[in-house]
Parts: C-alpha cells; structure tokens; sequence
C-alpha cells in the first residue's frame, strides 16, 4: 500500500506537470508539505506559475481550494467568516469564510495589513477557527499556501516573524531556463490557457483519505539518535552565526524533522538520513533567520547561511 501511495503521488507530479514547466522543485516542496501537513509560502516574480501551480495540484488531488486574493482593504472577517443578521430566524449566525476548505490560496498575502494577516495564524497552527467565543475545526486536510512577489514592496506589509514561522517551508519559484521557456510558448502556441486547466486533460489522482493514509506511513519513518542529534547542530548554528541576529527557532527545528521524514519517505527509505535533512533544509530554514542589518548590506542571504552551516557542521557518519 506505501508503494501504490507512492506511486500515486509520482502521478501528482506528473499530472501538475501537465500545466507547469520547469519548477520541479518547487513542485517536489509543496508535496512534502502536504505529506507533512504542513503549509508553504511561494515566492516568484510574476509570472512563473506560483497561482498556476496551487491551482494545478488541487485538480491533481481532487480536493476542495479556495482563493482569496489579499488586498489593502481585506478584512480578518473575509478570510475566517462573520456572524451575519438573519431576518426570517431574528438571530446571527455564522457564514463560513473561504477558509474553510483544503487547500487555501492566500494570493499576495504581503498586501494585506498584518491585521488580516494574523487571522490566518489561529487555522495555520490549530486548524481552527474562533469567532465570537465559538470554535470551529477546519476540514482535514487544511494547507495555505501563500504566494508572495519579492521585487514589489509599494503598498505591502512585512509578514511577522511568528507568521513566517508557522510556514513549513519557503518555495522560490525562478524564471524557468530557456529551454523550459520555450516549452511553455510551445504549449500555449498548442492551445494551453492557464484560465482553463481543462485544455491540460488534468486528471485527480489521489483523494484526501489516501493523503491522509500516505502521512501515517510518513509518521512511521524513523531516525536515529545521532542523525537527530546532527538536525539540532544544525539548527544551533545558524543562531551562532556573526551574520545573524535571529536563527531557526525550536519550531524550526521541529518543521525540519517533519519534512525530512515526508522526503524520506517520499524517496523509498525507511529511515531520515543526513542527505535527507541537507537536501530539505534550505526550503524549510531561509525564511526563519533574521539577518542584521549590516549583513543585508554586505549582500548576505539566508540560503547563503544555510548553506556554510551545511559545510561546517560534522556529518555523523
């Protein structure tokens, strides 16, 4: 059963691919962010598929996606839901926001005031929501993914450190190479609309009660004493850096040795390696280190970081 789960989702990548061209990567993180219940923040230029890719992946699953586009004006209530008057009963009763679904894309969520932000924080890490001292479960499965560009800054709003730290992982969505580029002018030039995900014949593939069977076997993978011992090294160096005024916090820590185990799994072993954590901690640690600010002057990035802490810490052997 693992093995056919498995399989399944190899047919996921392959049923997205349909629609997106050159961001396997990408495709691969936000797998492992659904098997490891989990939710990811794209980040891209316009126009490299990150809305594309959301909305490609929930056909491939045959789950239920809601979209909301983040806008100044947004309001906390046009994301959880509000208690409305209702004339025929004489009472208030509560209409469902948009999230209450599966998947939830939270397009341009940095345009958005952090008022409306934080109204995501309570579904993210409790998969709930309260509203007038009442609280509602949302459906299982339950992921945001958020799409964020970074060039633009007029008319945006930082998210707070403890909102980019409920995000599993951090995606970066490149200008795809040029042959890529090329295969999607191909594909438009065939007849392919991005507004009509019919014309790519996307099929679903894989149910949500089969997700939730594959993250129970990704439960299971286990990890020895000195491999978890390596992934807490690693997480303690990026605090000790001289660049760095803020490391990966202890959620952090714990968000790497879930997506760790969703890869492992993912890639057919029984067990989460060294290899597994070096290739997953990019995605999973860039957005949790706050660098100072002379760092940033000097051209310093996060991935930069990470990837001397790879270098330097003792891979246990």
């Amino acid at each position: 059963m693992s093995d056919e789960l498995r399989s399944k989702l190899a047919q996921v990548r392959a049923e997205v691919g349909k629609a997106v061209v050159g961001q396997t990567a990408a495709v691969d993180g936000i797998i492992v962010a659904l098997l490891a219940n989990g939710h990811v923040l794209l980040e891209g230029v316009p126009g490299v598929a990150k809305t594309l890719l959301v909305r490609t992946l929930s056909q491939a699953l045959a789950i239920e996606t809601k979209r909301v586009q983040f806008t100044p004006d947004l309001m906390p209530g046009d994301v959880t839901g509000s208690l409305v008057y209702d004339n025929k009963v004489g009472e208030f009763e509560f209409r469902e926001g948009p999230v209450f679904t599966n998947l939830l894309l939270a397009d341009e969520i940095n345009r958005t005031p952090p008022k409306t932000q934080s109204s995501l924080l309570e579904a993210m890490e409790e998969r709930q929501v309260s509203v007038d001292g009442v609280t509602r479960p949302l459906p299982s499965p339950f992921m945001v993914a958020a799409t964020m560009n970074p060039i633009e800054y007029e008319g945006t709003y930082t998210l707070p450190e403890a909102q980019l730290d409920r995000f599993l992982m951090k995606l970066i969505l490149r200008v795809p190479e040029r042959d890529a580029e090329i295969e999607v002018l191909r594909r438009h030039a065939a007849g392919f609309s991005p507004r009509d995900l019919a014309t790519a014949g996307i099929r679903p593939v894989l149910a949500a009660g089969e997700l939730e069977q594959a993250r129970a076997y990704v439960q299971n993978i286990g990890i020895r004493d000195d491999v978890l011992a390596y992934l807490v090294d690693l997480v303690r160096a990026t605090r000790q850096s001289p660049s760095v005024k803020m490391g990966v916090s202890p959620r952090g820590a714990t968000s790497l040795l879930a997506a760790a185990k969703a890869w492992a799994w993912l890639t057919g072993s029984p067990a989460v390696s060294p290899d597994h954590l070096q290739q997953i901690a990019l995605p999973v640690m860039r957005h949790r280190i706050q660098l100072r600010p002379e760092a940033e002057m000097e051209g310093v990035s996060q991935d930069a970081i990470i990837r001397s802490v790879l270098q330097q810490v003792r891979v246990p052997i």
